[in-house]
């Protein structure tokens, strides 16, 4: 069982049953030059994988998520949707540096007895593909049908299909980048600068920054709607208020939400990961980097996307070689790939040449 301090009832759909952990006893060196002594890397699989092995695919969970994609991503994921384990062999595996069973600021440092808290590196994308592929190697598979990711999960699966192309069929980039954007940078920066001001956080407890992270969440927020949204789903009916308002309201309770599940470590450590993502470092830049992707690609935008907008998907989709653009339109913003599951089953069903 993982040493990580998470809230059982959060870890998966069914409470945390289906999650498996491997624990890594092995040292684990990050990019930035820090060494883990031994990672834990938790896990959710869904199907079986067939003779060919023809039938895996590999989803990157976004920023808050865990190993679950029946849990975050309902619509799409489990019997009789478009992801449907009687067809697939679907893996999902929760990123370094979350709270969801792999290691994470909350983990026990072995070297120490005592969590990381504000110690634990500034890991980053591709540290998290270290880990999917030690998670790879431990499961025996050889080849991966289709990889999907959106938002930080799409980071993912641009920085595995270019650090092992061989392994691919098909890939699938949902609303995101190919490197991080001044503008994504800045929301995150705003959002840190929420959870350092909570004293608590500097405590290192459990629950240090807890103040901090909600009002992080609900600048956070604003980037993964847009004006549109919040002005008709937050419009008031009474015109005599002068206080209490629905959108005031709305912010407090996403954030007391996040707050039951979440930890304002892990939420700092991520916003730190997701500001590093280049895949051009060390490569010679992003265009080079792409054009190393073999995997058939599609590359999928949100019209009403303010956080990573369309530019961003066209840029990735005119870099890589065999690969086709499509646009999902939405009221929703960036939060359009959790919700848009009709049009998105038929863009993949199109792409994957499947009913």
């Amino acid at each position: 069982m993982t040493n990580q301090l998470i809230k059982k009832e959060y870890s998966s759909s069914d409470g945390g049953k289906s999650v498996q952990y491997l624990k890594y006893k092995k040292i684990f060196e990050c990019e930035c030059g820090a060494t883990l002594p031994e990672i834990d890397i938790a896990y959710t699989t869904y199907g079986k994988i067939n003779e060919k092995q023809n039938n895996v695919i590999w989803m990157c969970h976004a920023f808050t998520a865990n190993s679950d994609p029946v849990d975050w991503w309902p619509g799409m994921v489990g019997k009789d949707h478009f992801f449907d384990p009687e067809k697939y062999f679907i893996i999902c595996a929760n990123i370094l540096g979350s709270c969801y069973g792999s290691t994470g600021p909350l983990s026990i440092n072995t070297e120490t007895g005592k969590p990381y808290y504000n110690t634990f590196p500034d890991v980053t994308v591709r540290d998290q593909i270290k880990a999917h592929e030690i998670l790879r190697k431990h499961l025996g598979i050889k080849k991966i049908e289709v990889i999907l990711g959106a938002s930080i999960g799409g980071h993912q699966a641009l920085e595995y299909t270019i650090q092992h192309p061989e392994l691919f069929s098909k890939a699938i980039y949902v609303a995101t980048n190919a490197v991080n954007s001044p503008w994504v940078t800045a929301f995150n920066e705003s959002q840190r600068l929420s959870i350092l001001a909570d004293q608590t956080f500097h405590e290192n407890k459990p629950d240090g920054g807890a103040n901090g992270m909600k009002a992080a969440r609900g600048i956070a927020l604003l980037s993964y709607r847009n004006c549109n949204a919040y002005n008709k789903t937050q419009a008031e009916n009474n015109e005599e208020k002068l206080d209490g308002f629905k959108a005031s309201s709305y912010q407090t309770y996403q954030g007391e939400k996040l707050v039951k599940r979440f930890n304002a470590y892990s939420y700092y450590y991520l916003t730190k990961a997701l500001d590093s993502h280049n895949v051009g470092r060390g490569r010679g830049g992003y265009q080079k980097a792409l054009a190393k992707i073999t995997a058939k690609t599609l590359v999928l935008g949100i019209d009403s996307d303010m956080l990573f907008p369309t530019d961003n998907q066209k840029l990735i989709s005119k870099h890589i070689p065999n690969s086709e653009y499509a646009e999902i339109n939405s009221f929703f913003g960036h939060d359009g790939f959790l919700l848009e599951f009709e049009q998105q089953n038929k863009i993949y069903a199109k792409f994957l040449n499947e009913k």
